[in-house]
């Protein structure tokens, strides 16, 4: 097997079963495997029926002498490329007294008679059914790409579109996921670049276009008719295509992939996103979401035929997240941004504890349907977004509440956001970052009115925070008085620590704290008496009232 048709990547601990190819590559082009699912698979190479007879007949020479000195290891999955019944059955058969060294993990093939599915049972190689129809040259490429992400990352079984490698298959996922039905992304020769996994409902159009085939040339005349590419090539608009019945097609929603221009307008068409409907109706902001999509999808094609260093790290970078010093103008050329003018940085964190999750995907695709040049990155459990061209604190609140909003509303996620806006320069992102950081750790607890704030807003909540957390950590600050209060609490069952913290709370209103605590009045005296002997401070001083309050509200946060 010849060196060159061998398209390798070495595991380095990191790898892809046989399953999760299968799966990558759509039901349109391959079916079920007969064999392991389970094998891990590394390397790929087309092979025809030629090789094929040359492959066996090594085998009968390595038969007379050691194994390996007449045949060398071959790659863990081979494309079978034009192979006939005959010699497919020859090569399995061939394949059976073979160390596992020197067979194939898995086939692909066209040829899948129920005789050379059984040798290749028989041989201990997997067997797939490709589409009779599929494209080799479109099935290479995919299998390909599945190795080499393997190889970069473990793939993640639910990709979100702010990991680093982010690419247009998990982007056709994401959008699939968030704005229902099946994805395709398409280049601006109508070729299908990537796609999301089809299921039942996938047309006959759908499914041509993922084998490589051109689709129906009725449908197409169709489409132009009623001036779907037309408007794609003219605005952002999202076309909603209806179904055909005689022609047999969905109902999809289309939206144009266009370049962003340094002006800020946009540029030539790069390609389009369809959404193909499936048993349920699309989601309510689909067509956002597409919008969205398209901005994500044009940088992602550009980077690619650019081939630039890894934008997640500049995007790090930018927001001081990874390394230090920023050189503003080389950056704003690798991310399109402008180099000159206010910015607004949104940090978005999960309310009450919670995990911020699949909302990433979202956020980044409003972000981007709300400002094609947004930027958006996720770090630990905060998503961060960067909008150029803001000064205005009240309009990107506006943004921020509504989106807020509607994913509380429309998929039950509960965040909380913070804004810098005004930030004069790129290289002040960093700062802006850490501010909405500090509003984001102040107000955890003790959440402000609106779920969507600024420091400014927030300076009360924030420094109180910070000034009980510098308590919390230094240990010499810490009132042994208070310590004894809750000891006592601990072995005698009572309440001390939340009279004292009520009294506290109502400005020493003892009928007030009294009603907080659900107590007599008499009650809470009784207990405030035993707080000043366990403690021995003297409630009606100020400055052991403000000790006492400080004391309890930094145990409280660290409890």
């Amino acid at each position: 097997m010849t060196a060159e048709r061998v398209a390798r990547v070495e595991g380095d601990g990191r790898t892809i079963t046989l399953r999760e190819l299968v799966e990558a590559l759509d039901t349109a082009v391959v079916g079920t495997a007969v064999g392991d699912p389970s094998a891990v698979v590394a390397s790929v190479a087309l092979v025809d029926g030629a090789e094929l007879t040359a492959d066996a007949g090594a085998a009968d020479v390595g038969a007379a002498s050691e194994p390996g000195d007449a045949m060398s290891a071959p790659p863990d999955v081979c494309l079978h490329v034009g192979v006939r019944d005959e010699e497919a059955l020859a090569y399995f058969t061939s394949l059976a007294g073979r160390p596992p060294s020197l067979r194939p993990r898995a086939v692909l093939s066209k040829t899948t008679s129920p005789e050379v599915c059984a040798a290749a049972r028989g041989a201990d190689v997997a067997l797939v059914e490709v589409h009779p129809r599929a494209r080799w040259d479109h099935v290479l490429p995919r299998v390909q790409r599945m190795l080499d992400r393997s190889h970069r990352h473990t793939a993640p079984a639910d990709p979100d579109l702010l990991a680093a490698d982010t690419d247009l298959f998990d982007l056709a996922q994401s959008v699939a996921r968030n704005a229902g039905g099946m994805v395709s992304i398409e280049d601006a020769a109508s070729r299908v670049l990537a796609h999301s996994p089809s299921d039942e409902t996938a047309d006959e159009l759908r499914t041509l276009s993922i084998l490589g085939r051109e689709g129906p040339r009725d449908y197409l005349r169709v489409l132009h008719r009623w001036g779907v590419y037309d408007r794609l090539r003219t605005g952002d608009e999202v076309v909603d295509v209806p179904e055909h019945a005689e022609l047999g097609t969905k109902r999809r929603l289309v939206v144009g992939i266009r370049e962003p221009a340094d002006d800020g307008e946009t540029g030539r068409t790069l390609g389009s996103i369809w959404l193909q409907q499936g048993e349920q109706p699309f989601a309510a902001d689909a067509a956002e979401v597409l919008r969205g999509a398209a901005a994500i999808a044009a940088r992602i094609i550009v980077r690619t035929h650019n081939a630039p260093s890894t934008e997640e790290l500049l995007i790090r970078r930018l927001f001081g997240l990874h390394g230090e010093g920023v050189d503003v103008p080389s950056l704003a050329g690798a991310l399109n941004l402008p180099s000159a003018g206010p910015v607004a940085v949104i940090g978005f964190a999960a309310s009450a504890r919670g995990r911020l999750g699949r909302a990433g995907s979202v956020l980044r695709l409003h972000a981007s349907a709300f400002r094609r040049d947004s930027v958006t990155t996720m770090f630990g459990d905060r998503a961060y977004v960067l909008l150029p061209g803001y000064a205005s604190e009240q309009a990107v609140a506006a943004w921020a509440r509504q989106l807020v909003g509607a994913l509380e509303e429309s998929r039950s996620v509960v965040l909380r956001a913070a804004i810098a806006a005004g930030v004069a320069h790129l290289g002040d992102v960093a700062a802006a970052r850490a501010e909405v950081d500090r509003v984001l750790d102040g107000t955890a607890e003790h959440p402000p009115e609106s779920r969507v704030t600024t420091l400014a807003e927030s300076r009360t909540a924030v420094l109180l925070g910070e000034i009980l957390d510098l308590v919390g950590a230094r240990e010499e600050l810490h009132d042994p008085r208070v310590e004894a209060l809750r000891s006592y609490d601990d072995r005698h069952g009572t309440e001390l620590r939340a009279s004292a913290a009520a009294f506290l709370a109502d400005h020493g209103d003892v009928r007030s704290a009294a009603e907080r605590v659900r107590v007599h009045p008499n009650t809470l005296r009784y207990r405030l008496r035993r707080v000043e002997q366990v403690t021995g401070l003297d409630l009606r001083d100020p400055s052991d009232r403000l000790l006492l309050e400080l004391q309890l509200a930094m145990r409280s946060r660290r409890d």
